[in-house]
Order: structure tokens, then sequence, then C-alpha cells
């Protein structure tokens, strides 16, 4: 989200493995690509690329400083190569599409996955961000290994559509954003600035008067976590996603070594009904306005560039 030193983050991703971690997400839309270099940088120092299931994404062009969905098959087959130069390796474990791109047909992204998969670059495909229709539509094609929607606390529209349909269907979930951009990590006050790049300078959810809603849902479920369980507002919003049904993976992220320490408060126990119906009514009472993960969505390519492609 910004403001991320790449030394700590290459003793983050060496920590994480130390600690039994082995799946790493990463994107070339994270840093224009600096973060797959990162990584792939952290992966070849330890020298165990096959303990890493690695997964990367496409889709995502870009032109100056901004991002544009694009599931050409130009630019697919663009990417990966981009993609496996930067992570220093011979093939991708997950290659997931970023973005849904209405402008090309989802049978045209689906067949360029398919024919690298066939190629051995990457080993499953998966998407991010999809709808029914649009997964319904792309695995008629070529079959989808997981699907990535953002789901915690405060982001859940995935509860009612993508998660029950995935778990129906044998597709894996691999959920973003648990910690809803740190809101729910207990760092986070009424004095925190975001600085620079940071994505959260333009999410609603971090600007009044949401914020303080926000704000108060955390210090009341941080009490309750604390009171019930002995643990904090972030194991308490972790094992809320990983209690899901269907759900395999609740990604999270982190910058520092330190930032990893609550896992082992994660594991091991799990919300009751009683717990969720008070979860529940604490977001009722806190959030009255509540607003989703819309703002993250990347724009629709300008019609120069979708003539070009």
């Amino acid at each position: 989200m910004g403001g991320t030193d790449d030394d700590a983050s290459v003793r983050t991703i060496h920590a994480a493995l130390d600690l039994g971690i082995n799946l790493i997400d990463t994107a070339p839309a994270y840093g224009f690509g600096h973060s797959e270099e990162v990584v792939g940088r952290a992966i070849a120092e330890r020298g165990q690329r096959e303990r890493v299931v690695l997964a990367t994404k496409v889709g995502l062009e870009r032109r100056g400083d901004a991002l544009f969905r694009n599931g050409t098959r130009k630019q697919i087959l663009e990417e990966v190569e981009l993609s496996l130069m930067r992570l220093r390796t011979d093939y991708i474990d997950l290659y997931q599409v970023h973005w849904p791109d209405p402008q090309t047909p989802y049978e045209e992204t689906a067949q360029a996955l398919l024919d690298l998969q066939r190629e051995g670059k990457i080993r499953a495909i998966g998407v991010s961000n999809y709808s029914i229709d649009a997964m319904q539509r792309f695995r008629s094609v070529a079959p989808i290994a997981s699907a990535q929607p953002p789901l915690n606390l405060f982001e859940r529209e995935a509860e009612g559509d993508v998660l029950p349909w995935c778990r129906a269907n044998g597709i894996a979930t691999l959920t973003y954003g648990a910690l809803c951009r740190g809101l729910l990590s207990g760092a986070i006050d009424e004095e925190t600035a975001f600085k620079g790049d940071d994505l959260r300078r333009t999410d609603p959810k971090f600007q009044p008067p949401r914020f303080a809603q926000y704000l108060d849902a955390v210090r009341d479920l941080g009490r309750f976590a604390r009171d019930r369980y002995a643990r904090g507002v972030l194991a308490l919003a972790v094992r809320w996603v990983l209690d899901h049904p269907g759900v395999s993976v609740a990604l999270w992220g982190a910058r520092r070594p330190e930032e990893l320490a609550p896992i082992n408060d994660v594991v091991g126990w799990s919300l009751d009904d009683e717990a969720r119906a008070h979860i529940d009514a604490v977001l009722t009472r806190a959030v009255r306005d509540p607003v989703g993960p819309e703002f993250m969505a990347p724009p629709e390519r300008p019609a120069e560039a979708r003539s070009a492609a």
C-alpha cells in the first residue's frame, strides 16, 4: 500500500517461509512490477523455489502511471514473460487474471491462459474479482483452480454469491483483504497518517465521517476478542475469514517480520454462532454508512488503447 522497504520485505518473506508459510501472492500491478522483483529476489536468495507456491496475476496494462484492464491474448503472452523474468523462475504455480476485462471476450482470456498451462509456463489458472457469470464463461474454455474475491469483516459481498458458488463447483478460494488494508490490524487510529502513494488515501473507509465509524467498530471488536478469546482484533478478523465454508486461504500482507507474529493466535480455535452474532451486531451498530472495495477497481481501456490492442 506504499512505503515498503525492499530489504525489510525480503526479510519478511524469509521469516514467513521459516514459519511454514508457503504461498506468496503478488502481481505486476503492485509497484509496477517491483513487488515481483522483490519476491523473486527473496526466493532466489533462499534457493528453495520448490518449497514456494508462487501466485501472481495478469491482465492490467500500464499506461503512464495508470493501470487499465486488458485481458487480450497479446497482453497476457507479453506479461507472462515479464513476470517470469522478474520472479526469476521458469514457471508460475498459480496465474490469476487480476480483474475481468469486459472489452475482451472471457473466452479469449481463458484460451490464452490454457495455452500457457499446456506450455508448462503456468501450473494452475485462477481468477480474481470475477463474478459468477464471468467465471462460468471462462471455465467453458479453461479450468479454474481458484478464485480470489475480497472478504473481510467490513467487505462481505462474496459471502452471498462467489463463496458458495465456488464451493459447489470445486474451486478453491484465496480471499484477499482479510485485514481491510490494515484497518482490522488494531494498529490504526485517528492520528495515523497515510502518505505518498498509500492506497488508503483514496479509500472511502479512511475518510471522514466513515473513518470514525470503522475505528469505533474495530475498538469494540478488539474488546470482544480480548474478553472472549484473550486475543487481538487481528486474530479475530482472520479467524472470521477462515471459518467461512470453502475458504482455502486468507491472504495477509506484512511489511516487516514482526508483523507475522500474530499468526499463532489465528490457529487452533474457531468462532461459534454466538460470537458471529455479536460481531454482526457490532458492525450494524457502529458502521452506519458502509462502503465496499469498489474504489480499487481499475478502469477499462480508453478507446484509442482498445483499437491498438
